[in-house]
């Protein structure tokens, strides 16, 4: 099989396509033949190995951590998932190739495009899992720092979708996406705490910092102290007594499965920017650069 592969740590240079053999599920695995992944910011930062810490990689590796195609072959005691089905979830050996395994997916609707489909199982975990975290609830007023990529784009609706008004940051040419979504848009930079404390006079409630570029300081002083505010991309976080959270605590197939099912209505808006699975690490320097709007993902076969 065709796959992208990096034999050592570095920029988007490393990303190579190569030959690999076809991976076989084991106990409670699934092989899915791959018709999209989605590229995410993690993936680039395990790649150029500042992760190596939290993340130890075995070269050479395959990058990519969620997919979309359909189930070919089922390992020992797989009941719920039979092949030819249409599942979208994680990979467990990395999405960038012609297959991959998994053990978490959940069924496609026949309306979600692949692309789509790639698009939310770690971008709807993540903006849940944060929301709970925040506890998030009607006529409150949440703060997303950085939220015109696929988190914030999902974290929008679904904070919208409790109750909750939304003040959401992006740079100049995004601000009209971030309205579209449903959200407050203004942008980030000198003078947040101004802007903010115009639009919101009676401070906002809860923060969520996608951007991980130096909005903690201000989120602080928006909040009066380090209580209901998280990120997942600033790593000085504990230094400053907020919370930084890494990685999903549990993958629900029930949730992804429903969340897809609203994508495929139009209920959960999807914002897709798709590579050929040859380009890479085109998308993993698009990726690194910031500045992303939706999702980034590979198109296979």
């Amino acid at each position: 099989m065709k796959a992208i592969v990096f034999d050592r740590f570095g920029g988007p240079e490393v990303l190579r396509e190569a030959d690999a053999e076809i991976p076989q599920p084991g106990p409670g695995q699934v092989r899915v033949r791959v018709k999209a992944a989605g590229v995410n910011a993690l993936d680039g930062k395990i790649r150029s190995g500042m992760l190596e810490a939290v993340f130890p990689t075995s070269l050479p590796a395959v990058p990519g951590g969620e997919l979309a195609g359909v189930v070919e072959a089922l390992g020992e005691g797989v009941r719920d998932v039979r092949i030819g089905d249409e599942v979208l979830g994680w990979s467990d050996t990395g999405a960038y190739a012609e297959y991959a395994l998994a053990t978490t997916v959940a069924p496609k609707p026949a309306d979600l495009t692949w692309q789509d489909a790639a698009a939310l199982p770690v971008a709807t975990e993540t903006a849940e899992r944060v929301l709970n975290l925040l506890d998030v609830a009607a006529g409150e007023t949440v703060l997303l720092h950085g939220a015109s990529g696929a988190v914030g784009t999902v974290a929008i609706q679904l904070a919208a979708a409790r109750g909750a008004r939304v003040i959401a940051t992006a740079g100049p040419a995004n601000q009209d996406y971030l309205t579209s979504l449903g959200a407050t848009a203004t942008t980030y930079g000198e003078g947040l705490v101004e802007r903010v404390r115009a639009l919101a006079p009676d401070g906002v409630d809860a923060v969520f910092d996608l951007a991980g570029k130096g909005a903690l300081a201000d989120s602080i002083t928006l909040r009066g102290g380090t209580d209901r505010i998280v990120t997942i991309a600033d790593f000085g976080a504990p230094e400053l007594g907020v919370t930084f959270s890494q990685g999903p605590q549990e993958r629900s197939t029930e949730r992804l499965a429903a969340l897809a099912q609203d994508a495929a209505a139009g209920k959960l808006v999807t914002t897709v920017r798709a590579y050929p699975l040859a380009e890479a690490a085109e998308a993993q320097q698009a990726s690194d650069a910031g500045h992303v709007r939706g999702k980034l993902v590979l198109t296979v076969g």
